[in-house]
């Protein structure tokens, strides 16, 4: 659809969304009672349409074609042999047609958009009998989730369109793309509100002030490459900036990681204190694209699998992604990849445990069945877990990588410290200096599965766009067998051409364009509303 229609601006579509948020998450009214008329009139309103933001069908479409494809699948850490649209991933052939390019522009646009009617609607129709502070708790909360969908589209397109206001597109619904420093700074603009506006303890599921500064510090890492005053160096104030933000969620939070890596991803702890920000996605919803579908890439049997339906398909490790592991990083790589003979003993519990018998998989995201996790409705499309996209372990490596700054190494007490809290965890000895290399391979193993690799090396495309590109095109996309534990390379799946700078930056869906030929036009400065 077009982007003038996908951008949702009315009431009626808000109300659609909230019916797909989590009961646990919250306690909805029935959606007959949500108008123009009635709602956002008390701090309870509010809190109901800030909770919708949190799931629904933007987000499936684009958790269920986007989220592993592209964070996984492209950055060389996963191969998808199933379609067209996974082999692109993979051979860095992608076109404006590929169904996961299209789901995360669609999506994180109509996330953008259920974003802005939320604030409008709060702005035009609360009462002044709210307290003002619930007020801006509320867009504080919308902000930040809509600071989010555009550092994904920013991250993947670069320049793009700002949609603030969707009413302005009923006006002119042909709309210029705006240069990423302006998307930026609105992402900036977004956090800085939701951070000083955000309670640091919140509603369980809900973002904080914590979540907000924690994004924050990675946003100000990332754009520092894009202003890079010179090749292979990044913008120092802006450095700066994610060292005081991600340093005040290390030092002043109150947050430590979990003790158990692999229990992050269990769903008796969905929402731990190390999650950021996760979707909170109901394991009852029957309907296509409405709920958690990540399942549907599990390589084990019906034993692992809700109401007893296997994986429709696939997604395995590569080599290269292997290779990364070392010999005691056997906590991580065992909670992130299955290979044969690994035993979960929280997988099918009632059988006495599961012992995977593939080559290799995917484990995280694979929760197992109904009895598992407690979740008598949940099926293979409607997975129990929430899916976290912002945890504390990446806070830590954010802060680690901005005292490095524009430094070949780094010694310092800070980056060390956060450091090797992640390493540790996993069972790892600490280091004792730090380098980008360093950091960036611990990011890739700490975050794998998480859609979160792929973003890295766009990053590092800004300021140094030679090694992100060597990166690429070293990389072994392609699976193995070990067996006697001797590793055994696979062949590509299809023929991988090699990767330039202009593969760090997606096309813009073909159909779009076509609805909108100002997409391919030079991008136009954003006019800032005040």
């Amino acid at each position: 659809m077009k982007l003038k229609f996908k951008i949702i601006h009315s009431l009626i579509a808000i109300a659609g969304f909230l019916s797909s948020c989590s009961d646990s998450f919250l306690d909805r009214p029935p959606l007959s009672a949500i108008s123009i008329d009635n709602f956002y009139q008390t701090s309870a309103d509010l809190k109901l349409a800030t909770a919708a933001l949190y799931a629904g069908t933007p987000w499936a479409g684009w958790l269920y074609s986007s989220y592993l494809p592209i964070g996984e699948v492209l950055s060389g850490n996963m191969t998808l042999g199933w379609n067209d649209d996974a082999a692109q991933f993979n051979s860095f052939s992608v076109t404006g047609l590929n169904g996961g390019v299209i789901a995360a522009w669609q999506g994180m646009y109509n996330v953008v958009g259920h974003c802005n009617v939320t604030i409008n609607s709060i702005n035009e129709k609360a009462p002044a009998t709210i307290p003002v502070e619930d007020v801006n708790q509320a867009i504080a909360e919308t902000k930040f989730i809509r600071a989010y969908a555009y550092y994904n589209l920013v991250l993947l397109w670069k320049d793009i369109p700002i949609i603030e206001d969707n009413l302005l597109l009923i006006k002119m619904p042909l709309v210029n793309r705006n240069p990423a420093n302006d998307v930026y700074q609105f992402i900036v603009n977004d956090l800085t509100f939701a951070a000083k506006n955000l309670p640091p303890t919140n509603e369980k599921g809900r973002v904080s002030t914590w979540s907000a500064q924690g994004l924050l510090a990675k946003v100000y890492l990332t754009w520092s490459g894009l202003n890079s005053p010179v090749s292979e160096q990044r913008d120092q104030a802006l450095l700066d900036s994610a060292k005081i933000y991600a340093s005040n969620v290390c030092k002043n939070s109150g947050l430590e990681l979990m003790s158990d890596y692999a229990e992050i991803f269990k769903t008796a702890n969905n929402d731990n204190p190390e999650s950021l920000f996760a979707l909170q996605w109901d394991s009852s919803t029957s309907d296509w694209l409405s709920g958690n579908m990540l399942q549907i890439y599990s390589s084990g049997s019906i034993d692992i699998s809700p109401n007893g339906s296997a994986g429709w398909f696939s997604i395995l490790p590569t080599v290269d992604i292997y290779n990364q592991y070392s010999e005691k990083d056997v906590v991580r790589r065992k909670a992130t990849f299955m290979l044969k003979g690994d035993y979960y003993p929280e997988l099918n519990r009632a059988g006495g445990g599961y012992t995977f018998k593939g080559d290799a998989g995917l484990k995280k995201h694979i929760i197992g069945t109904n009895k598992d996790n407690n979740a008598a409705t949940m099926t293979l499309t409607s997975s129990a877990e929430h899916t976290a996209l912002l945890r504390l372990s990446d806070v830590y490596l954010v802060y680690a990588e901005a005292i490095l700054g524009n430094s070949t190494t780094s010694t310092d007490i800070d980056a060390l410290l956060y450091f090797n809290k992640v390493r540790q965890r996993a069972g790892l000895d600490p280091v004792s200096s730090l380098d980008a290399d360093v950091i960036l391979k611990e990011r890739r193993i700490e975050l794998a599965g998480e859609g979160q690799y792929w973003f890295d090396l766009v990053r590092l495309s800004y300021y140094n766009p030679a090694k992100a590109i060597s990166i690429l095109n070293k990389e072994k996309r392609f699976t193995f067998t070990i067996s006697d534990g001797v590793v055994t390379e696979g062949e590509p799946a299809n023929t991988i051409t090699q990767a330039t700078a202009g593969t760090f930056t997606l096309p813009i869906p073909s159909a779009d364009i076509t609805a909108n030929p100002k997409l391919l036009e030079p991008a136009v400065p954003y006019k800032f509303l005040k």
